[in-house]
């Protein structure tokens, strides 16, 4: 296990992250009793296992444990890897699909979010996870206007540079970089690169990404002409 990126349990959050890295031939328990657990895999491969059922899993495959299952990831090749666990105590949304196992980044919807930004929802409602939604976001060079969300998130950056706008001030996202971002916390994640940035976020409760707010400064900008 790593430390140096995560991002753990506080007062008033249900979410937690954890970066998990393993060697070839290595396996990891997954699975709480009374959490849920989202896994991405960033870099390697291996085979994710709920109960009787296995898969292969690649850099931007993720997998969900639902709270009370069994499950396990072992390495094939040097494989790192977040898991996201949730706790129970959040408000559930109603299921809208069936329970999918693994799920992988280049065969999800890409959807249109605030500022000229994307996002790929991994797990949701959709294929069972009621608790937290898992998704994918991809942030053009520069910065969105200062904007929040109602929802508690964790975002965790696979490549960087980046840099992250907060009212108390800003910090460097290097690769492998982990933050956590609170119900109505305005920000600003910004691409200093010249290339199209991933972000790998987990937020509660279940919902869209493209659930965002202007604030009122930014919302200016976005007047229509009469």
């Amino acid at each position: 296990m790593q430390s140096a990126f995560d991002v753990r349990s506080l007062d008033g959050s249900a979410l937690a992250l954890e970066t998990l890295t393993l060697g070839p031939g290595k396996t990891a328990a997954l699975g709480k009793p009374e959490q849920d657990s989202l896994l991405y895999v960033g870099k390697g491969a291996g085979l994710f296992s709920v109960g009787a059922e296995s898969t292969p899993v690649h850099p931007g495959s993720a997998g969900l444990v639902l709270a009370g299952e069994e499950g396990s990831l072992t390495a094939t090749e040097k494989l790192e890897a977040i898991v996201a666990t949730v706790d129970a105590d959040v408000d559930l949304h109603a299921p809208m699909g069936p329970r999918e196992l693994v799920v992988s980044l280049d065969a999800a919807d890409t959807q249109q979010a605030t500022g000229g930004r994307s996002f790929e929802i991994l797990f949701g409602p959709n294929n069972g996870s009621t608790r937290a939604t898992l998704f994918a976001g991809f942030v053009p060079p520069g910065r969105a206007p200062w904007h929040y969300h109602l929802y508690d998130e964790i975002v965790w950056v696979p490549e960087g540079p980046g840099r992250l706008h907060l009212a108390e001030g800003d910090a460097t996202l290097e690769s492998g970089s982990a933050f956590r971002l609170r119900p109505r916390q305005v920000h600003i994640v910004e691409n200093a690169s010249a290339a199209e940035m991933t972000i790998i976020g987990v937020f509660t409760p279940a919902g869209s990404p493209s659930a965002a707010y202007l604030t009122a400064e930014s919302a200016a900008e976005y007047r229509f002409a009469g």
